[in-house]
């Protein structure tokens, strides 16, 4: 078979396969590149070393079932045979889980997911977004250190387990997305800079030189990413992927990285048949994102939407440190304000930054399903200091109102494995770095971070104690009990109401209206002929939400959580103590 590299810097270049060695020869075609053939067979271990150096695995390894630090493995990609045909699914309507392998079972493989993504099917998810699955150093991990990035980790169960999970969720009906990481790479088993200019000092980041975008060198690393992110979708019948923190990827290009990425995604779709989704996290509150590409945008398919998250963590608990001051303020008028234009910070000033930040929402244009909202994530919960849930500190009620105004809600919905049925499980930081002084850095670097916030570094969890992870696995038993199975049954209901429910999955963000009061905290919104209505306080509130659309009074009870009626005469909803309610005029 056929060996080749990008090492533009390279004397020579040698290959070593199944444990003999051979000098490899320049590309004439293709500068940089080197080729080699060589007799090989399916798991026969590989590696090239440069100059003379020691042996490193393939910047384009299927396969490290030794891990990152390991020699990489011949994959052939088409020996697994699918057995589910998969039309595909868009965002448009979509619900969207994110799950991390690792914690959403003990085991932590995708076996072990796959037997559970009936459970999803059954709640009326559409589709799964996996958190990185490609390898980082040790069994247990968060992902985002992650190397070798068209590789699959082998302790959740490499390639081919990756692909029976896929297959899986096709035949209950569920898409699925991976997140992927662009902005850098984990400290520990990067051998990319062996190979090539992979990173530049032209640009910093938070994690230290930026991945090459725009430096000499940059088309081969563009060429590398694009090259990953189709693969994903391809070889393994993903449906899109959610790509990390796109405000980190430094590109000063006239055509940005992002483009070109959207381009070959909608290309592949349109060769497949099928739809694929971009969904970015971004921080930068800027509708281009989304924009598409013939409008002067990045044309990616949809954004998380954090300043909906603030508004809302806001509004439930009271937070007001950090970024959560620019919401604290008045919390329901920010969550009224991103209900109706998407952001928060559209022009505005945030204290945070110390500056004005964001860019409007053009509503009558912008789809809202392009946005995602939320009211958990991996970064939101596993970021705090010791990793705990709404749940945690939320009543049954107040995480019912969140169901709501989720669910219900303009924006894509997305949940966070656990939420559905209210967790109490922790999903905290976790590590399993095999070097010991990186393992360390970590350990007292995490300590550090939250001592100064006033945190006692004693309480904080060692990422690298196998106990942190063993507690962030999800409890499968919690369901079964009170208050889970009521909080569970509420989360399927609203999913099915959105689903039989057209004005729950109109895009028109325009048509959104919104009434609040801050003191007595109630929040109420209109979606077409449906209003939607939550009682965050502690003593029963009196909406005033005026009769249906055509009429004084009338109009019916959709879903509740606890007891109510629709407005009599006098157009006054009476909403209990931490209540939700979903109305529709007759």
């Amino acid at each position: 078979m056929q060996f080749e590299v990008w090492a533009p810097d390279a004397e020579s270049v040698g290959l070593r396969v199944a444990g003999g060695t051979q000098p490899m020869e320049q590309d004439v075609t293709r500068p940089g590149w080197w080729t080699a053939a060589a007799e090989a067979a399916e798991g026969d271990r590989y590696g090239f070393s440069v100059d003379g150096g020691p042996v490193r695995p393939d910047p384009r390894s299927r396969r490290q079932p030794d891990g990152p630090d390991g020699e990489s493995a011949v994959y052939d990609q088409n020996t697994y045979v699918w057995r589910n045909e998969w039309a595909g699914r868009g965002l448009p309507g979509a619900v969207l889980y994110e799950l991390h392998v690792g914690t959403y079972t003990a085991e932590g493989t995708f076996d072990a997911a796959a037997a559970r993504l009936g459970h999803l099917a059954e709640l009326g998810i559409t589709h799964v977004s996996l958190m990185p699955v490609c390898p980082f150093p040790g069994t247990h991990g968060w992902g985002y250190e992650g190397v070798s990035l068209w590789a699959v980790h082998e302790p959740y169960g490499g390639p081919a387990g990756l692909k029976r999970f896929v297959d899986a969720a096709h035949g209950l009906g569920l898409g699925v997305l991976l997140d992927v990481v662009h902005n850098h790479l984990g400290p520990s088993g990067n051998y990319l800079p062996s190979f090539g200019p992979y990173f530049t000092d032209t640009h910093h980041t938070p994690w230290g030189a930026a991945v090459n975008l725009d430096a000499p060198g940059s088309d081969e690393v563009r060429a590398y990413l694009l090259g990953s992110a189709l693969a994903w979708l391809r070889d393994y019948h993903l449906d899109g992927l959610r790509l990390d923190a796109v405000h980190a990827l430094a590109d000063s290009r006239a055509l940005t990285f992002l483009e070109e990425l959207s381009t070959a995604v909608d290309t592949l779709a349109a060769d497949t048949g099928r739809p694929l989704s971009l969904v970015a996290e971004s921080d930068l509150c800027d509708p281009r994102t989304t924009t598409p590409r013939e409008a002067g945008g990045l044309g990616l398919h949809a954004q998380w939407n954090d300043d909906f998250h603030h508004a809302l963590h806001t509004a439930l608990t009271g937070e007001a440190q950090g970024y959560y001051a620019d919401f604290a303020t008045a919390p329901l008028a920010a969550l009224a304000k991103t209900v109706t234009s998407a952001f928060f910070h559209n022009g505005t000033y945030s204290s945070f930054r110390g500056r004005t930040h964001g860019r409007p929402v053009d509503v009558t244009r912008t789809a809202a399903h392009r946005f995602v909202g939320y009211a958990q994530t991996h970064d939101q919960i596993g970021n705090r200091a010791l990793g705990d849930r709404l749940a945690a500190s939320l009543s049954p009620g107040l995480q019912a109102c969140t169901a709501g105004l989720v669910l219900t809600g303009p924006f894509t919905p997305m949940l966070f494995m656990g939420e559905e049925w209210g967790a109490r499980t922790p999903w905290q930081f976790f590590t399993d770095h095999t070097d010991p002084e990186l393992a360390e850095a970590v350990r007292n670097g995490r300590r550090r971070e939250f001592g100064a916030h006033g945190w006692a570094e004693e309480d904080i969890p060692d990422p690298q104690d196998p106990a942190t992870r063993d507690r962030s696995c999800l409890d499968w038993s919690e369901p079964e009990r009170e208050p889970h199975t009521r909080i569970h049954a509420w989360y399927r209901e609203l999913i099915a109401l959105r689903r039989a429910m057209p004005d729950l999955r109109d895009p028109d963000l325009a048509t959104v209206k919104t009434a609040y009061d801050e003191t007595d905290r109630w929040l109420a919104y209109r979606r077409g002929d449906l209003r939607i209505a939550v009682n965050l306080s502690e003593k029963p509130a009196a909406i005033p939400l005026g009769g249906g659309r055509h009429r004084s009074g009338g109009g019916r009870v959709l879903a509740a959580w606890e007891p109510a009626e629709a407005p009599g005469a006098d157009g006054l909803l009476h909403l209990p103590p931490e209540s939700c309610v979903i109305l529709a005029d007759d």
